[in-house]
């Protein structure tokens, strides 16, 4: 459900990759970090919606350009939305079909398409990622700001490795924990990496009064929040018992932004088994909309890091 990006080169009006962070020089830095930084994910949805305008333009259906490239409609729609790799001839005849005939323009679409081809570090642990939650982890990496609201546990972002391995040990019962933990605490670099996100989570209290991993990995993780929350590039709230009852109503939550200015905002809600990705325009209002108001009506940052204290101190670590 991510919508494909918008993006025009101006030269002729045509779509062109320009758009995209780096993209119409590849490895320059355009906003924010150079492409390659942005994640394959990030660049697969941009590269795809291109194509979709390229193809548009020229009022060429999904299943001529199938046939073209001797494919299905299928193949194109997977190929504009990002959810597949780009193969160099196929980027080829396309660009031939939409008449993109100049070298230098052909050049910045296929290099575009190798950066996006590259795999991502959490490529290394496919054998333990169900698809869905390997998109999450691309648009994570590449996003600028994330904003989260968590009902019943510390966010993935914000927890320490024995947290982790507490909460992993319920769900999954196999020999791969101490890799499902260090995705996690890799997941985590991004906090303290040039150019970082910017993380705002508002934590129910509900997740700080439940001692996962018992006692001692409990007092360590509220002290491991105070220590974030002194990051430049973190804000972290906590929604007490007394603010009643709320917009968000138990549903956690994230809500990601990307530099590019041609990638929408993306919602991600996370099931057992599943997870949905929202981007259409009314979504993302009401869901920005409870989040402010989450934000209004919990504590300040200020009172959070002693509602912290408050629950590491209550806490026997023995």
């Amino acid at each position: 459900m991510i919508a494909e990006p918008d993006g025009f080169d101006e030269s002729d009006g045509t779509p062109g990759p320009g758009g995209l962070d780096g993209a119409a020089a590849p490895g320059s830095s355009g906003r924010g970090n150079p492409a390659p930084d942005r994640g394959p994910t990030v660049l697969r949805i941009a590269l795809g919606g291109q194509l979709r305008k390229l193809r548009e333009h020229k009022n060429i259906t999904r299943e001529q350009a199938g046939d073209h490239i001797r494919g299905s409609h299928a193949k194109i729609s997977r190929l504009e939305l990002g959810r597949t790799g780009f193969k160099e001839r196929d980027i080829r005849d396309l660009l031939t079909l939409y008449g993109v005939t100049d070298r230098a323009r052909r050049d910045e679409f296929l290099e575009l398409a190798r950066q996006a081809n590259e795999p991502g570090w959490w490529h290394h642990y496919n054998d333990l990622l169900p698809s869905w939650f390997g998109t999450y982890l691309g648009l994570e990496q590449a996003a600028s700001k994330i904003r989260t609201y968590e009902a019943h546990l510390i966010p993935g972002l914000l927890q320490t490795s024995d947290y982790t391995r507490a909460v992993v040990s319920l769900g999954y019962e196999d020999a791969n924990t101490d890799r499902r933990v260090d995705m996690r605490m890799r997941r985590q670099d991004i906090l303290t990496r040039t150019d970082p996100p910017v993380v705002w989570a508002v934590v129910d209290e509900a997740a700080l009064h439940r001692p996962v991993g018992g006692p001692a990995v409990h007092r360590a993780q509220m002290e491991h929040l105070i220590e974030l929350a002194a990051l430049p590039n973190v804000t972290l709230q906590v929604l007490p018992y007394t603010a009643g009852e709320h917009a968000a109503a138990g549903s956690s939550f994230s809500i990601l932004r990307f530099a590019e200015q041609e990638l929408p905002d993306v919602v991600y809600l996370e099931h057992l088994t599943s997870a949905l990705y929202l981007d259409r325009r009314q979504d993302l209002a009401l869901y920005l909309s409870v989040m402010d108001r989450l934000s209004v009506q919990a504590a300040t940052p200020e009172d959070s890091l002693k509602i912290f204290a408050e629950y590491a101190e209550k806490v026997d670590p023995r």
